[in-house]
């Protein structure tokens, strides 16, 4: 339903070009929004002329005329002055009111069907049939945008994402839950992956510029029928969650680029317990100390190069070849051969995920 507000911004403005008082009413004679202060007895004249045929009606001074939506009476329109113009501007004011509550329902009714649609909700048949009355194209180029946000900071989100990107071209913004916003974007035929890596990117540079909100942006694949957008839109959410837990430092994720990390997020836990217990036994990787555990990740950076790991660190090369032995030690894994290398590095994002799981338990 369209607000108060921005029915009383309507009319304001309608007043500052016209200098005739406008006033609106909802059927049980409240004032919605008001350009003068209503007569005492405008109730009774709403009354009145809400149950009279006639779609207006001049009382003295005042021109009362009814606003609906398609057949429905919503409010009454109280034009106050003495002639033609009078009328003219309630007519127009009406018009505008009457078209400000159509787009405002299709918003609604347009956000409410991109919903259903990610949550799977609606059936093939319906799909299309509501994608035509809201004019919504079906074979067009799209892609699943997720915005994650800190708590509270949706709204903020939102208005920026709307800013960014138009519902006249096809993009549109929604959200589900709390956490998180949701484009979904549409596409021309040539875009590709990095087409969608640069939206992302310029999403994360916006929000932090223009609001200074820390945002993480993940997407799923593109697809090319609307029937398909919740399959990109559940490709986004893993995409999201695996990023957090394996790409902690990446503010951008992309489903088809989540490697490893998409095969370990779909692993039983308990054959991730069973790996972690073969590997490390009593000692593993979470409970190892923030100096080794950055040493060990600069190591991987550099892929096992000793000399640039330790120039990078500040340290001496033989202090890391220290704590790289000390590693082995404690872990039984050298981790300058390769195969150790891979075995601890996946062991490492095996820990991550045991502990996101633990963390959902809570």
């Amino acid at each position: 339903m369209i607000s108060s507000q921005v029915i009383k911004t309507s009319i304001e403005e309608l007043k500052a070009i016209s200098k005739v008082d406008l006033c609106v009413f909802d059927l049980d004679g409240n004032t919605v929004a008001s350009t003068f202060e209503p007569d005492d007895n405008a109730t009774d004249l709403t009354d009145g002329f809400a149950n009279s045929p006639a779609d207006s009606q001049v009382i003295g001074s005042h021109h009362l005329m009814k606003i609906f939506d398609e057949n429905e009476l919503l409010y009454i329109l109280d034009a106050k002055g003495n002639g033609e113009d009078t009328y003219m501007i309630g007519k127009i004011a009406v018009s505008q009111l009457q078209n400000l509550i159509i787009a405002y329902k299709e918003k609604f009714d347009r956000n409410n069907f991109f919903q259903n649609l990610l949550l799977d909700n609606l059936l093939l048949v319906d799909i299309y049939n509501r994608a035509k009355k809201l004019h919504v194209a079906v074979s067009v180029p799209r892609a699943i945008f997720l915005i994650e946000t800190a708590k509270g900071q949706d709204g903020t989100a939102s208005e920026l994402l709307n800013g960014m990107f138009s519902s006249q071209v096809g993009d549109y913004v929604t959200a589900v839950d709390e956490d998180n916003v949701i484009l979904i974007k549409a596409l021309n035929k040539e875009d590709d992956y990095d087409e969608l890596e640069h939206v992302a990117s310029t999403i994360v540079d916006m929000m932090s510029m223009e609001a200074m909100l820390n945002v993480r942006v993940a997407y799923g694949t593109i697809v090319n029928e609307l029937k398909e957008v919740s399959r990109s839109y559940k490709e986004a959410k893993m995409a999201l969650d695996v990023g957090k837990i394996f790409y902690a430092e990446k503010k951008v994720t992309a489903y088809n680029k989540l490697g490893i990390g998409r095969l370990i997020y779909q692993l039983p836990v308990n054959l991730c317990r069973i790996f972690i217990d073969e590997i490390f036994e009593n000692t593993i990787p979470s409970e190892l100390d923030e100096e080794t555990l950055t040493t060990i990740n600069k190591f991987f950076e550099n892929n096992l190069n000793v000399s640039e790991t330790s120039r990078q660190l500040f340290v001496h090369r033989n202090t890391l070849v220290y704590r790289i032995e000390k590693l082995e030690k404690s872990t039984g894994l050298d981790i300058r051969t390769f195969d150790d290398a891979l075995t601890f590095k996946i062991a490492l994002m095996v820990v991550n995920y045991m502990k996101y799981l633990d963390s959902l338990q809570y």
